[in-house]
């Protein structure tokens, strides 16, 4: 006797399950130009890589002699896998089976899935494609009662987001709790025309009188500019290569130290143009990618969150091999002024650098944080200072170079001045508690108003203050502690990123992601 019959059931059982939601909502699925679960795990992770944990779960239907009829698999696909060369948890929602809900995922697989990727110290990718929360309203026929809203996922969330990196990738309409997963991330992505995020979905707010679309209500071109998805993407394949990407500059875990890569890029290498970069006209804007990517090693900048807090450019970057996270004023936003976004996404990438051991380049030319009543309303010295409290609470090693402006309470935060850190001026930097253009008419009004002529003494003031703010007087006062050629940038920059490399420490920040 051997257990032939049950092994026989086994590969049955796994024959019903690779089915999905069936041939019908399949074939629905993908007439919509979406990848099934399955489909996706097998584009996102290495060949043959993919581990199924729980792949027999689902509802079972059985005949009088409690033979297996059919099976309705869960619409949860979890497991572990490699993804460049690395291994992971993979999660990917069934959009197929009851539409992702979770009524159709059969007990605590997700939960499951989050304690494994703690537990192993992995990054998890999730492909969210649902609701993924309560179940749909059908569930209260099924239960025969309704239930409080609990998420009992949620501690394992919000833990893991200190402890492994997460990337959500929106692959389809996600609403409710799958709209939770995606946001509760230190990586997403949205498909474009093809992922939706809300809420709630149209019908639902179509009884408030708002007949919308699912892209007019949710798409990508309104939640990669308010902040809640990071970045789109035009196909999932092209979201599968940036979720690659991005776990690529990261450790597995907050217990390991980011890994570094052969380097291909010559620390010593000048760019001539670098002299030029930045504008004898204080007024004038420039191009800040060019000098980011002309800095750190060739094709290695990698940016997130392109289309909202655009008063800053952030991504991650390799100099020498070792990665680092690069902030940069964008004097072409408002020049360069920091509104409530900004702030917050500063505050949200300098978090991500400290739980995961990444040292910080900023490039600095802050003109201040924006005025006016609408800035006022929009609360942005909050958000502001939320960032400030970012800055003083990083351990991680940190180099700043001033390229410009470095002006007002906004500035104040390029570094945490009580310790040590890198820093480096361009010869085209100034900086104050108040840009002089707009600090005379305050700090001399009396004088002015009091002249026979208040334009051409405005003007002698305004000559006199400026021969005192060359960079070169402030090292004379070691206010800042170097003038560089902006051409000898990228070497400084090597060092630092050498230098601080051994400085790195392993485990769990004393500060928690705030999401």
């Amino acid at each position: 006797m051997t257990w032939r019959p049950e092994i026989d059931e086994l590969t049955y059982r796994r024959r019903l399950a690779a089915r999905m939601g069936g041939e019908d909502k399949v074939g629905r699925h993908k007439a919509a130009g979406k990848l099934t679960v399955r489909e996706r795990i097998d584009e996102i992770a290495d060949p043959g890589s993919f581990r199924e944990v729980g792949g027999l779960s689902g509802s079972g239907r059985y005949d009088s002699n409690g033979r297996l009829v059919d099976l309705i698999p869960s619409n949860l696909v979890m497991g572990r896998a490699q993804v460049g060369g690395r291994p992971v948890v993979l999660v990917g929602d069934d959009f197929t089976v009851r539409g992702g809900a979770n009524d159709g995922a059969v007990g605590d697989k997700l939960i499951h899935a989050e304690k494994m990727a703690r537990d192993l110290r992995l990054p998890m990718i999730r492909l969210v494609d649902g609701t993924g929360g309560g179940g749909s309203v059908r569930n209260i026929e099924i239960k025969g009662h309704t239930l409080i809203p609990t998420m009992k996922v949620w501690e394992h969330v919000v833990e893991n987001m200190s402890v492994v990196p997460v990337v959500s990738l929106a692959l389809g309409s996600v609403a409710g709790m799958g709209a939770a997963r995606v946001a509760a991330s230190h990586y997403s992505v949205m498909v474009r025309e093809t992922s939706q995020l809300f809420n709630e979905g149209p019908s639902v707010v179509a009884r408030v009188g708002q007949n919308l679309t699912k892209n007019e209500l949710g798409g990508s071109q309104i939640h990669t500019r308010n902040g809640v998805v990071d970045d789109e993407v035009a196909t999932e394949q092209e979201a599968f290569e940036r979720a690659r990407r991005f776990l690529s500059y990261l450790p597995g875990s907050v217990h390991e130290l980011p890994p570094r890569i052969e380097p291909a890029d010559d620390p010593a290498r000048r760019d001539e143009w670098l002299l030029s970069a930045i504008p004898r006209d204080s007024r004038a804007t420039y191009k800040i990618r060019p000098i980011v990517q002309a800095l750190v090693d060739a094709d290695s900048f990698f940016e997130i969150g392109m289309n909202w807090g655009r008063a800053i450019v952030t991504g991650m970057a390799r100099l020498d091999g070792w990665p680092v996270a690069v902030i940069a004023s964008d004097p072409s936003f408002h020049g360069g002024g920091w509104d409530s976004a900004s702030a917050e996404k500063f505050t949200r990438f300098v978090d991500m650098a400290q739980a995961f051991h990444l040292p910080v380049v900023n490039l600095v030319d802050i003109a201040g944080f924006q005025i006016g009543l609408e800035a006022e309303r929009a609360g942005t010295m909050r958000y502001g200072v939320r960032a400030l409290a970012a800055v003083y609470q990083t351990t991680v090693p940190w180099c700043s170079v001033i390229l410009r402006r470095a002006y007002g309470v906004a500035a104040a935060g390029h570094q945490h001045m009580g310790r040590f850190n890198f820093r480096y001026a361009w010869p085209s930097a100034n900086w104050g508690s108040l840009p002089i253009e707009g600090g005379l008419e305050v700090a001399y009004k009396a004088e002015i108003e009091g002249a026979d002529d208040p334009v051409q003494k405005h003007a002698e003031i305004e000559q006199r203050v400026r021969s005192l703010t060359s960079p070169f007087r402030s090292a004379e006062a070691f206010v800042i502690e170097d003038i560089i050629d902006p051409r000898d940038t990228r070497t400084l920059l090597c060092e630092f990123a050498n230098l601080a490399a051994p400085l790195r420490e392993t485990g769990i920040s004393r500060f928690g992601i705030r999401p």
